[in-house]
């Protein structure tokens, strides 16, 4: 599929729902965690694409602020994941010149899992190559609500005057402040939403949906929706 794309116009920033691990698994008859467990390996192989083609952001909707309302043991479950992915693929990754980076309010997580999140930002934080951004307990009206509350403290405090914020400013307090919107999103599963997810850095974002559920989604399809992007015409408003 490689030679089909236009290595000028690879996105530098895509950003992935990555949507039907639970759905996979029910197919399958197997336990939802056994569809978390294979949509990690979807992500190393996307991530490793990613890389390939040059695309200087990846961002991944990992775990949500609604998340937390699934079952006790499902919950569990992803922490461990996650702990056991940063255990297993962060020495690969920092090798790789991989940048890893959390969208999201760590607190809530256990001192252990923060630990080992911190870590990984610590060890790669002066990576140049591919940005791995992380979306961790991220919601995006909680976002926005941080940021406003922000800028109101400051405001308060006497530091900024209201008509001093702009877009820009507005921008600076959200997570994502020192990353460009993204130029492409990715949806799996079939589902056609956002579900809360960079509600203010999509504006002018393509938007690609498959039906594929992520575990299933592999090299080809990220290709394809590269593929689909570069035959976009984008116009941000314009003619």
């Amino acid at each position: 599929m490689t030679n089909a794309l236009d290595m000028n116009r690879i996105p530098t920033h895509v950003a992935i729902i990555m949507d039907g691990n639970g759905r996979w698994a029910q197919q399958k008859g197997l336990p939802r965690l056994a569809g978390h467990k294979a949509g990690v390996e979807a992500l190393r192989k996307v991530i490793e694409r990613a890389d390939q083609l040059g695309v200087g952001h990846l961002t991944v909707y990992a775990f949500s602020t609604e998340n937390w309302k699934r079952p006790q043991e499902e919950v569990n479950g992803l922490m461990t994941l996650l702990q056991l992915y940063i255990k297993n693929e962060l020495g690969r990754l920092h090798k790789k010149n991989v940048r890893i980076q959390m969208l999201g309010e760590l607190s809530q997580f256990t001192p252990a899992v923060k630990k080992d999140i911190e870590k990984a930002m610590e060890k790669t934080k002066a990576n140049t190559g591919l940005t791995l951004n992380i979306a961790l307990n991220y919601g995006s009206r909680d976002e926005l609500v941080k940021a406003a509350q922000s800028l109101a403290s400051q405001v308060k405090a006497g530091q900024l005057e209201p008509e001093d914020i702009t877009e820009d400013r507005f921008e600076s307090a959200l997570y994502s402040s020192s990353i460009p919107d993204p130029d492409l999103l990715i949806r799996t599963s079939g589902e056609i939403r956002l579900s809360n997810f960079l509600l203010w850095q999509l504006a002018y974002t393509e938007f690609y949906f498959t039906d594929v559920y992520w575990p299933d989604f592999g090299q080809e399809d990220f290709d394809l929706a590269i593929g689909t992007y570069q035959n976009r015409n984008r116009r941000f408003g314009g003619i």
